[in-house]
């Protein structure tokens, strides 16, 4: 039987912390910055945590 493979966009958008949370950037940062404020900005900057709905699913194709 084939080994299992990763999803590659899964491992480039998604990263474990030690205790096992799913840590991913916000979106919306990277262009049609003029309009939005800088607090809004800076926000978008720092990285969050998954919702819990979703955290198995990223799991599953992240694999190893």
């Amino acid at each position: 039987m084939p080994k299992m493979k990763s999803r590659s966009s899964v491992k480039k958008r998604y990263k474990l912390t030690s205790t096992g949370k799913v840590k991913r950037d916000k979106a919306y940062g990277s262009h049609l910055l003029g309009h939005k404020s800088r607090k809004r900005k800076r926000d978008l900057r720092k990285a969050t945590i998954v919702d819990n709905s979703q955290v198995r699913k990223i799991k599953h194709m992240l694999m190893y």
